[in-house]
């Protein structure tokens, strides 16, 4: 499965001189946050892909003016092909919002959807906006990463962790891939940049697995 990830900045080749080769060979395309509504609406209707999205610490216009026909996976777990998506969005709190979460906080989104990680027999994909703490954040708070995210990869090890947040022009130790010591792949994907999941070997599920999974599919 390939995977079309976006953040932060709204890609000119995606908008402004759009061209169906820059998104023919997606599957599926992922926002880690702070991007334009309007932008992610523009995407789906161009490219006709399953779009997923959480929320970035600058998208509080999201909740007047959602992008539509795209899909919240903020604070759930998602599935799309058998294949199982986490979000959690926001950011290092810095200020007063409600998009931006202390340690604390965050760890207690964390404990509130690990029932549903439990059900669904854990997670392939952790899609967050800001990074783990030691891999790819800055020394600023505005953009320190989330120690807790580092206890939810080791404890249930997914492949891939897509996050955005720290925009490449911010340092130049910027990395746009990383190993997780659990052996999970980091990806920050500022702006834009396409990601190759190994969906080949599909993962065994529970008989209860698959009835919640079934369960929410009808929801969403």
């Amino acid at each position: 499965m390939n995977i079309l990830g976006i953040a932060d900045i709204e890609a000119k080749a995606l908008w402004d001189y759009y061209s169906p080769e820059h998104t023919r060979d997606a599957d599926i395309i992922i926002s880690c946050g702070d991007l334009n509504p309007d932008y992610l609406q523009f995407l789906v209707s161009m490219t006709n892909k399953k779009l997923l999205y959480i929320y970035g610490n600058h998208d509080t216009q999201y909740e007047t003016n959602p992008p539509l026909g795209c899909v919240n996976i903020d604070g759930r777990v998602y599935e799309h092909n058998g294949i199982r998506i986490l979000g959690l969005g926001g950011c290092m709190k810095y200020k007063p919002s409600n998009l931006m979460f202390t340690e604390d906080q965050m760890k207690r989104r964390i404990m509130k959807v690990t029932p549903q990680i439990a059900l669904m027999g854990g997670f392939d994909i952790l899609v967050t906006h800001a990074p783990a703490a030691g891999y790819g954040d800055l020394e600023d708070m505005p953009h320190w990463g989330f120690e807790c995210f580092n206890e939810l990869i080791e404890r249930w090890k997914p492949k891939l962790m897509l996050h955005g947040h720290v925009h490449q022009t911010y340092s130049a130790g910027f990395k746009r891939t990383m190993t997780h010591a659990a052996g999970t792949q980091i990806h920050n994907c500022y702006s834009y940049c396409n990601i190759e999941y190994d969906d080949s070997e599909p993962v065994e599920r529970s008989v209860l697995s698959r009835l919640y999974a079934s369960l929410r599919k009808q929801e969403d």
